[in-house]
């Protein structure tokens, strides 16, 4: 497209700034062309323009975008919380409109909320907004724990109703803590519960020779080791999980939690085939893994200007906490796993059903939370890693039916 509007000049701090011919084009130029119309508005050399010198910009050279990519764009510029932007924000910014406008990934919502702006917050961070109650700074941090992109926030912050209300990691989290009391009372162990000889004889634990009993490869994450296991995926699945509901949603959270358990138990039984699992620790790494990749790939794509400046970056405190916790909960699980077993010959819970989740959070995860206004059905990199992991289940599926034989592996008494 080939932008024909007349030069103008365009005043920042009392400097006039040159801008380009009416050659130049604004919307789907090359590589240097974008460099070239930035640096034109940047004659200091510092890396960054400011949000009132992209304003002049577009004011220059958008006559010849359409009406509304024009808006989009100004409404992006105006959600930016710095009130300057770099190179990689420019480009960030014409690829947003481009995307907004030429494709269907975002609903109708989200392109209304980006046409109307940032309300009475443009040009400063959601942070900064004063007077809020109990309910909506609650829901300011979720945003800033688990969004990385300031216009995301602000449009989640203005939409999020708490209807419906995050339910799904509430229920499990209490189910798990009802079971293990349960079996606390039964045992009379709080501790180390997997070394009592009638831990594993509920119907709830996966256990090799039990594997036929297909509702065990989901129903051991109502069971945990001790009180120590299940404290560290209570405090992930709340800290981490209930967040990540709040903006992702019940579905969307419950797609990658069950698919890690699932993928979890299955990994047990292909790799570490002797071995019995519990814990919900499959579905609570899938989620906090897919979590902390969405925000690594966001914040790598800003975190540095083209000149290798370093970029404004929010380190929230729960990817300090989730590392920290996920370290901990899988050191303790490799531990006892090799810890010599309180009934030989069956070994130790197996650590494998943490790596199965983690697999799936990288991959799946990534996509279903990547941007928490897309339509799942609508992105075909989702339905190429839902194929590869509905491959891997069947596979699988047919390892128990028919592996165990064909090694003669020698399993463990039943429970």
């Amino acid at each position: 497209m080939v932008n024909s509007s007349p030069a103008v000049a365009a005043h920042a701090e009392g400097e006039e700034i040159e801008v380009l011919e009416s050659t130049d084009v604004l919307p789907v130029a090359p590589e240097d062309q974008w460099k070239s119309l930035f640096d034109k508005y940047d004659p200091e050399n510092s890396g960054f323009i400011s949000t009132e010198r992209f304003r002049d910009l577009l004011a220059a050279h958008g006559s010849e975008l359409d009406p509304h990519k024009l808006e989009v764009l100004l409404a992006l510029a105006d959600g930016n919380a710095d009130g300057k932007i770099c190179y990689q924000d420019f480009v960030n910014l014409v690829s947003s409109a481009d995307e907004l406008e030429m494709s269907n990934k975002r609903s109708n919502s989200f392109r209304r909320a980006i046409l109307q702006g940032s309300r009475q917050l443009r040009n400063s961070a959601l942070r900064e907004e004063v007077g809020l109650g109990l309910s909506r700074r609650l829901v300011r941090h979720v945003a800033y724990e688990t969004l990385p992109r300031e216009v995301d926030r602000k449009w989640y912050f203005d939409s999020y109703t708490y209807c419906p209300p995050p339910w799904l990691m509430l229920v499990i989290t209490i189910a798990e803590v009802v079971v293990f009391i349960y079996y606390g009372l039964q045992l009379n162990r709080w501790v180390l519960q997997v070394s009592s000889p009638y831990f594993l004889k509920g119907p709830l634990p996966y256990h090799p020779q039990l594997r036929v009993q297909a509702w065990r490869y989901l129903s051991y994450i109502f069971m945990h080791a001790g009180i120590e296991h299940l404290g560290l995926n209570m405090a992930m699945q709340l800290l981490v999980g209930v967040p990540l509901e709040m903006v992702h949603g019940a579905l969307r959270i419950g797609l990658v939690y069950v698919c890690g358990v699932l993928a979890g138990s299955l990994a047990v039984s292909v790799t570490d085939m002797t071995a019995p699992v519990v814990g919900s620790s499959g579905g609570v790494y899938a989620l906090v893994s897919a979590h902390l990749a969405n925000v690594v790939m966001v914040i790598g794509k800003s975190l540095y200007s083209y000149n290798g400046t370093l970029r404004n970056c929010d380190l929230v405190w729960s990817e300090t906490f989730s590392v920290s916790a996920v370290s901990v909960e899988f050191g303790r699980a490799v531990w006892l796993r090799f810890y010599p077993p309180a009934f030989p010959p069956c070994p130790n819970p197996s650590f494998v059903a943490h790596l199965g989740g983690v697999a799936v959070g990288l991959t799946l995860g990534v996509v279903v939370l990547q941007n928490y206004e897309q339509r799942l059905q609508e992105q075909s990199l989702f339905w190429i890693f839902f194929s590869v992991y509905t491959l891997f289940i069947l596979c699988g599926i047919f390892w128990n039916i028919f592996a165990y034989n064909l090694l003669d592996v020698k399993l463990p008494p039943p429970p």
